[in-house]
């Protein structure tokens, strides 16, 4: 089987989720610097099979989308041609920083480890990544 890939794209990092390979468990994998994503997704799949990405879409409270979202097209057409046997599905990611902040103060995180943001990153990719799941 394959697994799922979800990213919380951002300008400086971007948080990566990932599911089982029965495609059940969504779980934080990492943060990496954005300009490292695609290396780093490179050296991922060439041990892991990967079959779809879910990448985040920053939509406002008016429907319009937040300026990364520009630089986030230009990242999917970069993947596209390098994987195009990799689906790519968007997923709003309105609240998935908030909805992670409050996942991360649920499950009982301490506060000075819930202020370093790659953890924050790569628990909103896993909340994308079981929005995707459960949809």
């Amino acid at each position: 089987m394959s697994r799922i890939l979800a990213l919380d794209f951002g300008g400086k990092r971007t948080g990566i989720a990932v599911t089982d390979p029965l495609q059940i468990i969504a779980s934080p994998l990492i943060t990496v610097q954005t300009s490292s994503l695609m290396d780093f997704l490179t050296n991922y799949f060439n041990q892991e099979n990967v079959s779809t990405l879910v990448v985040g879409q920053p939509t406002r409270h008016d429907g319009s989308f937040s300026s990364i979202e520009k630089d986030i097209l230009i990242f999917i057409e970069k993947f596209k041609k390098k994987y195009p046997n990799i689906a790519i599905h968007r997923i709003n990611e309105m609240y998935s920083s908030n909805d992670a902040m409050k996942a991360l103060i649920d499950s009982g995180v301490k506060k000075k480890k819930r202020k370093d943001k790659k953890l924050l990153d790569s628990t909103a990719a896993t909340i994308l990544l079981q929005e995707f799941l459960y949809k």
